[in-house]
């Protein structure tokens, strides 16, 4: 029996925080200089971002034969990370969006962080389908827009036209999202800040926020409005760039699963990545009392839920293919787990299915050091994933006098690499100018759980 006024709930937030104290603690890594972490950090990103642009600028200048691609192996390297970043950028809408409409309080202290990493992961997905086109200064072709071309039109059956209004798509949306949640962010910054040009800006961006009731009302309706237009973007974009691959006749790829299995590996693979950089910023942004064991231990669970939706997807994979009797769906399958590139797909299975099984235990779920290890090992079975799912399926196609081999040249890893070092600059820009945590929305989760 509970007794009358007993604590029902584990508090959200610890410290017996108040409102004026929430604003100090978040606040106060901006408001002193970056500290020496901060400076290695973006230093190390900087000059991988700089690798990339180089990687990048001379692609451009010499043409995609820079890349390892040959007859058989039309697609690698360049989808598998555009499909890796599409994916982590998942979590953010799923973490503000989703778990907003149905009411998870938890959320509050991540979904910030969330929805950042949304947008910067989305800007590096971007990149690829660009770059694939082999001139990208023509880009804005894709756009609807009235021009003088005539009858002259790309092909909207492309699926690199479906990529470009996928990825336009979901980034407007997520991006109007995430600055409409902070603007009263923005306001508490313009309040604090000393006259200058960061206290300009943040006057700018808060939008003449007065935090009258009206104000706060209208916000609210706001909010909400997009929290149901950015929902839908979960299954969709993700269910749009699967089906680049189940449109086509390759084995492997033409089967309905693909959507839900995509769109599954792309909340796992998201929540991993989020979980990865809070738990760096919680430690060395001393977040301990906003981002609790609690809070971690919701998003293991997600991870477990969406990782062993992959793992069904895995194993429906096989048996679709053994009960179809069709030869060339049960080769496709045998060869990524016996064939040649056998090791990449014992990579993703190990990353995927086997490490997140540790997290079934709560004490597993309460260590942030083997939370954080599992979590690596996801990302990296995440990539390997897309890896197999596009160069394993394509490197022994129909006719074994086309089966040959694949190899990354230089310009593609110092691609992937650049990609890593524009996500964390990003990123740590974010963390040095911005409150990584909502500071209005943990405000009002203040009380949950408290006696």
């Amino acid at each position: 029996m509970v007794s009358v006024g007993a604590t029902i709930h584990d508090p959200l937030i610890l410290g017996d925080k108040t409102p004026s104290v929430v604003t100090k603690d978040i606040c106060s890594s901006l408001d002193r200089g970056p500290a020496l972490s901060w400076w290695v950090a973006i230093t190390i990103s900087s000059t991988m971002l700089l690798l990339g642009l180089v990687a990048v600028g001379y692609q451009v200048a010499t043409g995609i034969g820079t890349w390892g691609l040959n007859n058989t192996v039309g697609w690698a390297f360049d989808i598998t990370n555009f499909v890796f970043w599409v994916g982590i950028g998942h979590a953010g809408t799923l973490i503000s969006a989703v778990l907003f409409l149905f009411r998870q309080k938890w959320r509050t202290s991540v979904n910030r962080a969330a929805e950042a990493m949304t947008i910067f992961a989305v800007i590096c997905a971007g990149i690829f389908p660009l770059i694939h086109m082999g001139r990208p200064w023509l880009a804005h072709w894709m756009a609807p827009y009235p021009n003088t071309r005539g009858p002259l039109w790309i092909n909207f059956r492309s699926p690199l036209v479906w990529d470009f209004f996928a990825i336009s798509t979901y980034f407007t949306i997520s991006f109007v999202f995430w600055y409409v949640g902070m603007i009263p962010d923005m306001a508490t910054l313009r309040d604090r800040l000393k006259a200058g040009w960061r206290r300009s800006v943040a006057g700018f961006l808060s939008l003449g926020w007065n935090g009258s009731f009206r104000t706060w009302l209208h916000y609210e309706t706001v909010y909400l409005l997009l929290a149901g237009l950015a929902t839908p973007l979960v299954p969709s974009v993700h269910t749009i760039v699967s089906w680049d691959f189940a449109t086509s006749v390759i084995p492997g790829w033409h089967t309905t699963i693909l959507p839900p299995y995509f769109v599954a590996g792309a909340i796992f693979s998201g929540m991993s990545m989020v979980l990865s950089l809070m738990l760096i910023a919680r430690k060395t942004m001393h977040l301990e009392d906003y981002i609790t064991v609690k809070h971690v231990g919701a998003m293991c669970k997600i991870l477990i839920a969406t990782g062993g939706m992959v793992a069904m997807a895995y194993l429906t994979e096989f048996v679709t293919a053994l009960y179809s009797n069709s030869e060339y769906e049960q080769f496709a399958f045998m060869n990524r787990a016996l064939g040649p590139l056998c090791w990449s797909y014992w990579i993703m299975v190990g990353c995927n299915i086997l490490s997140p099984q540790i997290l079934w235990f709560k004490a597993a779920r309460s260590n942030m050091l083997v939370v954080f290890v599992v979590t690596i090992f996801i990302n990296i079975g995440m990539w390997f994933e897309r890896f197999v799912i596009i160069v394993t399926s394509l490197h022994r196609d129909y006719l074994p006098s086309n089966w040959t081999g694949y190899a990354p040249t230089w310009i593609e890893i110092a691609t992937l690499v650049g990609s890593f070092g524009l996500f964390l600059t990003l990123f740590l820009m974010f963390c040095r100018f911005i409150p990584v945590i909502a500071i209005a929305e943990v405000k009002g989760v203040l009380s949950h759980g408290r006696k």
